[in-house]
């Protein structure tokens, strides 16, 4: 049985990735900060899918956390996804440099260090995926969180160009505003936001295996955000950074 280990899994995306994995048969290993919810997701897992849950919690903002998943990586994971992450409240520069450091070690740093731990075993049995969670903020510009988005599209694309093995594939899945948890704990006020651009949760991580099973390198999901970033790549890189800070992240 194949087994996918999933960053932030207790949550979001993340939850969304658990719920539809164990329902496609494999093992999962979870990876959070919270060791209570950590086990409350395994056991409703295990009790709606019967499949096998592990967990483990971990801080990805600290070499301990990281260096702890990146052994359990070595042990044969078939599938990674890449989700944990965060928003600020705050605009550039105006956020903590601590802060934007703690930002970057989970959406940059994190997300290196875990698929060189996971791609090893990967080559050795000639088959795997990574699923890499970046966002249409990667195409546009706005202070930090975008930036380090437009790494991970970057870095996912890149590696998997380098692999050049089809069998192992690397995505980067890029999703506009989805209802999850991401912007109540940014402490970000979304009641000004269209209820027709926000994605639902288990669409996204439907329609991101599809891409994966498709070989896409990148995943936009959603027909307005597909349309959002196609348009976007016609725009002049300067008006697109004003219109950013006039809508926001």
């Amino acid at each position: 049985m194949p087994t996918a280990l999933i960053t932030g899994a207790t949550s979001g995306i993340g939850a969304a990735f658990a719920r539809r994995l164990a329902a496609d048969g494999f093992d999962l290993v979870l990876v959070a900060r919270d060791e209570t919810r950590l086990a409350e997701t395994a056991d409703r897992l295990k009790l709606r899918y019967g499949t096998g849950v592990q967990t483990l919690v971990a801080d990805l903002a600290t070499d301990e956390g990281l260096t702890r998943v990146e052994a359990r990586l070595r042990d044969r994971v078939d599938l990674l996804v890449n989700n944990a992450g965060f928003g600020h409240p705050e605009s550039f520069p105006g956020v903590p440099v601590e802060d934007e450091v703690r930002m970057l070690k989970v959406h940059c740093e994190a997300v290196l260090r875990l698929t060189l731990a996971v791609l090893p075993g990967m080559r050795e049995r000639d088959r795997g995926a990574v699923i890499n969670v970046a966002s249409v903020a990667a195409f546009f510009t706005r202070g930090t969180y975008s930036a380090s988005k437009a790494w991970v599209v970057n870095f996912s694309e890149s590696a998997a160009a380098e692999l050049g093995n089809p069998r192992i594939r690397i995505m980067a899945l890029c999703p506009g505003f989805v209802r999850t948890e991401f912007h109540q704990r940014a402490s970000m006020d979304m009641s000004a936001m269209p209820s027709f651009m926000w994605l639902d949760a288990d669409k996204v991580a439907a329609e991101a295996m599809r891409d994966l099973a498709l070989g896409r390198r990148v995943s936009v999901p959603g027909l307005l955000y597909k349309t959002v970033v196609a348009a976007g790549r016609f725009v002049p890189r300067g008006l697109v950074g004003r219109v950013s800070a006039r809508i926001g992240r």
